[in-house]
């Protein structure tokens, strides 16, 4: 019976777990941060993504603010990819970074619907999903 608990023990240290709350910390501190330059949060949400897997989000955008689009990865999140879509499906703006703590700063030309895409890049080896936490602010 002690190969049992040995042999569980083993099986789950073995597997990464996703993390939205360490993913959902690291987004807030930014937020915070944000608030002295101005910046106020329209939305901020948390998933967990696989690798290559990804989440889209609709937002309405308005004319005359500026909006900056935040992500923060777990410690399973090698990189995330941030891409935002107008409302038929042209890209607008791409995350050109390798990293975790994507960002991205845009000034809406006209009031209208567009689509931010998060995508899960890369994941630590042995990671199954990655924690991720996105936020909309805007000026």
């Amino acid at each position: 019976m002690r190969i049992l608990p040995a042999l569980l023990l083993a099986t789950v240290a073995g597997v990464a777990h996703a993390d939205e709350k360490e993913a959902d910390t690291c987004l807030r501190t930014k937020i915070w941060s944000g608030y002295a330059d101005g910046w106020a949060v329209r939305t901020a949400t948390s998933t967990t993504l696989a690798e290559g897997e990804h989440r889209i989000y609709l937002v309405t955008l308005y004319a005359g603010n500026e909006y900056r689009f935040e992500v923060c990865g777990d410690s399973q999140v090698q990189d995330v990819d941030l891409v935002l879509h107008d409302a038929n499906g042209k890209e607008l703006l791409r995350d050109k970074t390798d990293d975790r703590e994507p960002s991205l700063t845009w000034r809406p030309p006209s009031t209208d619907t567009y689509y931010l895409a998060v995508y899960a890049g890369k994941l630590a080896e042995g990671a199954e999903k990655g924690g991720v936490a996105m936020a909309v602010t805007y000026r």
